[in-house]
């Protein structure tokens, strides 16, 4: 979904990846950004998915409740598909 309102123009992306098709497949997710200064909420989402660490990934089955768990941390982490 594009970005409207920029409070800093110049900083961070101008627009930001469209969110994956529904799939029936599995989602590799890795965690590009860290958790630390961000809400605490934010931390335990990406422990609910299980990410612990930086760079971290994991594979997990695309689910509706996945879905809204990635939107919450949409910026800190980063998705694929997995190619069966």
């Amino acid at each position: 979904m594009p970005r409207t309102f920029v409070w800093h123009p110049g900083k961070g992306p101008k627009t930001t990846p469209r969110p994956l098709p529904p799939t029936l497949g599995q989602l590799r997710i890795k965690q590009v950004r860290s958790a630390i200064g961000h809400p605490e909420a934010m931390r335990r989402t990406l422990q609910a998915i299980g990410l612990r660490h930086h760079q971290q990934e994991v594979i997990k089955p695309d689910t509706p409740s996945l879905r809204g768990q990635l939107k919450q941390v949409r910026h800190l982490v980063e998705v694929t598909p997995v190619e069966e």
